[in-house]
């Protein structure tokens, strides 16, 4: 892996913290998460830093740094509980690391609370900048969101510092579903969901035998509306008697995939 960190990298003003703390973060996870998750770790703190810096937001870069660095830890096997969800694993994490730096429990807890909420949005954005920026970053690398609120010098940049794989969407899938697989009663309410059942073979039997049975008008109207950046959507009707989902109630749900790719 090329060794960004260390070369400086300034992008409007935003940098990696160049801190007792900031190395120990960068040099933590290098060494425990994958290339894949590095680079993705990276690219969410200067999205979510620059959209700090557009919303004009007063933040520690230290803070923020090592809540997207330590947000998807969690899906690490060295860091994966049994039956927690990945993301407060991977707050756990942070929290553990950032207590043996001494850092002050109150700014911990801000770092905790942006990882444990970085896949709930709706929620993050009202709360302290280190918690909002942190899903800002997230929607911006995975899901393109903000898209157009990033001239294209500073995409290429952020992109040239810390490359996407070839296959990006499929990697990053592959990821999610690793990292949850052993626990997906913990994903409901979880963007993370789609990825193991992407990936689950009884899951296109399901959705063959619904798309055959009803819906086919629906799926359709979804995908015409969300088109380009929605790569899957498919209205699933759930029998409580199937098994499917395990003991969830619900009898109707949307399963949605927005991965962006910023080389499209």
């Amino acid at each position: 892996m090329i060794d960004t960190f260390r070369s400086g990298t300034s992008i409007n003003g935003i940098e990696v913290p160049d801190s007792v703390l900031g190395r120990a973060i960068t040099e933590f996870i290098r060494d425990t998460e994958s290339e894949l998750l590095f680079n993705h770790s990276s690219r969410v703190y200067f999205f979510g830093a620059l959209a700090g810096q557009q919303r004009e937001l007063i933040f520690s870069s230290e803070l923020l740094y090592a809540a997207a660095m330590f947000h998807d830890i969690g899906l690490m096997p060295s860091h994966s509980s049994k039956n927690l969800r990945f993301e407060v694993d991977g707050a756990n994490a942070a929290r553990d690391f950032l207590q043996s730096y001494k850092v002050d429990p109150s700014d911990i807890e801000k770092v905790w609370t942006g990882i444990a909420l970085h896949t709930t949005p709706g929620v993050p954005e009202f709360m302290h900048p280190v918690i909002a920026l942190t899903i800002a970053g997230v929607e911006m690398d995975v899901l393109g969101l903000t898209y157009d609120q990033y001239s294209d010098a500073v995409r290429d940049a952020v992109v040239t510092a810390f490359p996407r794989t070839p296959h990006f969407k499929e990697d990053i899938i592959q990821a999610f579903y690793e990292g949850i697989r052993h626990k997906t009663e913990t994903t409901f309410g979880n963007v993370r969901l789609t990825s193991y059942l992407i990936k689950n073979l009884i899951f296109t039997k399901v959705i063959s035998a619904l798309l055959y049975a009803d819906h086919v008008g629906n799926l359709d109207y979804y995908l015409w509306i969300l088109n380009p950046q929605v790569t899957i959507i498919i209205y699933i009707s759930v029998l409580p008697e199937s098994g499917f989902c395990n003991n969830w109630l619900f009898n109707t749900i949307v399963i949605t995939v927005r991965l962006f790719d910023l080389t499209d």
